[in-house]
């Protein structure tokens, strides 16, 4: 048999003299490569920054909110402090008006008590009962007014009796039926009086009789 000549091996060449390195293909290290970096990295930026923008709106729009639930918070604060006041208010009027009609009623008691003291028949145990009525009633703030003497006010007396008087220059009262109660600046019932007047033409004559006093003097610019 003959034997079949062996071909011929291809020579290896090295990787120099292609130009590339061993392995994978070489890197484009040229300007196309470097355009390409650059825009990638433009690219990068420019996501950021509308990301940037996007958290800056949102942000806004946090912000605008956080305000508008703050004046709420502070409209409701004032509507609390608004509607306190005014049950306070109406608390405080309920307990006058219920203590003023207590004491209301309370009058005519007191002026049984102050007619038996004029007649001398407070005493006893109805002299102690009758003293501790009165403390409590001037303790819930009940006042009594109206004295003789004191000038007439049509705003807190009553004039039940009128005369005329040399004694007295205006509408004075000269006695007092029945006393006058307050609680606080309310009038419960006026004080009920008898009131006497200037008698007719007394001021005229006493004009007169000054005038005729000044004119003896030598008039009042004279010594």
């Amino acid at each position: 048999m003959t034997e079949e000549p062996k071909g011929f091996e291809e020579p290896e060449v090295p990787s120099e003299a292609t130009g590339q390195p061993d392995g994978e293909g070489a890197k484009d290290t040229g300007p196309a490569g470097e355009a390409g970096t650059e825009a990638k990295g433009g690219a990068g930026q420019t996501g950021a920054a509308k990301e940037l923008t996007a958290v800056r709106a949102q942000l806004d729009q946090v912000r605008t909110a956080l305000n508008e639930r703050t004046a709420d918070l502070q409209r409701l604060q004032a509507e609390y402090q608004n509607y306190r006041r005014r049950v306070e208010r109406d608390r405080v009027a309920v307990k006058e008006i219920a203590i003023a009609n207590l004491l209301t009623e309370l009058l005519p008691v007191l002026d049984d008590i102050g007619r038996a003291r004029e007649h001398g028949e407070l005493v006893g145990g109805f002299k102690s009962v009758a003293e501790s009525l009165e403390t409590v009633a001037a303790k819930l703030g009940l006042q009594q007014f109206g004295k003789e003497g004191e000038p007439f006010d049509p705003l807190v007396h009553e004039a039940l009796m009128h005369s005329y008087s040399p004694d007295v220059t205006q509408t004075t009262c000269v006695q007092i039926l029945q006393p006058g109660y307050r609680i606080g600046e309310r009038n419960l019932r006026p004080a009920r009086v008898a009131v006497a007047e200037p008698q007719p033409g007394t001021q005229a004559k006493e004009d007169a009789d000054d005038q005729a006093s000044d004119e003896d003097n030598g008039g009042p610019d004279q010594g």
